[in-house]
Parts: structure tokens; C-alpha cells; sequence
């Protein structure tokens, strides 16, 4: 996934030379052939391949002048998307329940964190972190948030979390896709 194009870009050009390997031995072929076909089935075998090789010629040209590319425009907004998701949340089990769109799990978590930060297993900063990340969630999977989690989140709202929550608006199930790619890489 990090590679971005890299190994697309790799089989697109090994495809091109197999295809163009293919067309060019199938012509030779034709060629070495000539005596065992009949004039019309000849002329009819080398027109197709020659249309074959005209048709490979334009997506050569249309490759080569931009206008097909592998990281189109949807990759991009992917890109952008994965990089907000990676940096707003940092902790992989809120990114997985985010994922599975697991409001009630992520609750859950909260009250275990309150419960830890209380006890002393869970610092105070790491709490604060996490909270914001499991609010952030729970807002963008449309869940009601109490006026202290609201109060909570605009006192301690990180710029990368304002900035997710803008980047997503919108686009909660291109959201879902990515962050369950995310999970599937990560386990």
C-alpha cells in the first residue's frame, strides 16, 4: 500500500511489453505461416492484428500524455483521507472499532478509560488523546454526544482533529472503506 503507484506502475509496464511481445510475435507468426493459410484468410489475420497493434499504439499515447494514470483523482482524496485518519487517531483499537462502525464498544472504551485514568493506569495526557479520538468517532458515526463530551472536545480538539473533521464531512462511507482498509493491513 505504501508504494503508491510504484508496483501498479511496475505491472502496467511489464503488461505493455508482454502485449507488445504478443503482437509482434503473432505477425511473425502470421508471416512464417503464409504458405499453409489462403490469401483472404491471411490478409484477415494480419488486418486484425495490425488493428490489435494500432488500438496498443493509443493507449501508449494516451498513457504516455497523461490522460490515463494510475493514482487518479479518487486516489488522491484517498491519500489524503488515510493520512488525516492516521494522524487524528493514533490509537489502533479506536481506528478499528471507527471502522466497524462500533459506537458502543467505543462507549465502552471511554468508561474504561475514565475508570484507568482514575486509577492511575492511564495517564492523564494518554487519556485526554484517546477521549478526543473516541469523541471525534462517535461524532462522525452520528452518535449523540452530552454537552460535556461537546464542552470536552472544543476545550481539547487538536488541530489534525478539526482538520479530519473537515476533510470527512461529507464522506462518512468513503471514510468507513478506507479505515477498514487501514484495520485489514494492520491485523
Amino acid at each position: 500500500m505504501a508504494s503508491r503507484g510504484k508496483s501498479e506502475t511496475g505491472k502496467l509496464k511489464q503488461n505493455m511489453e508482454e502485449q507488445l511481445d504478443r503482437l509482434m510475435q503473432q505477425l511473425q507468426d502470421l508471416d512464417e505461416c503464409r504458405d499453409d493459410l489462403d490469401d483472404e484468410e491471411y490478409e484477415e489475420t494480419k488486418k486484425e492484428t495490425l488493428e490489435q497493434l494500432s488500438e496498443f499504439n493509443d493507449s501508449l499515447k494516451k498513457i504516455m500524455t497523461g490522460d490515463m494514470t494510475l493514482v487518479d483523482e479518487l486516489g488522491g482524496m484517498q491519500l489524503a483521507i488515510q493520512a488525516a485518519i492516521s494522524q487524528a487517531f493514533k490509537t489502533p483499537e479506536v481506528i478499528r472499532l471507527f471502522a466497524k462502525k462500533q459506537p458502543g464498544q467505543l462507549r465502552t472504551r471511554l468508561s474504561e478509560m475514565d475508570r484507568d485514568v482514575i486509577v492511575g493506569k492511564l495517564s492523564r495526557d494518554d487519556h485526554t488523546q484517546q477521549k478526543l479520538e473516541i469523541l471525534t468517532a462517535l461524532r462522525k458515526l452520528g452518535e449523540k454526544l452530552t454537552a460535556d463530551d461537546e464542552a470536552f472536545l472544543a476545550e481539547n480538539a487538536t488541530a489534525t482533529l478539526s482538520q479530519f473533521e473537515k476533510v470527512t464531512a461529507g464522506s462518512e462511507a468513503k471514510i468507513m472503506a478506507l479505515a477498514c482498509s487501514g484495520v485489514k493491513t494492520e491485523a
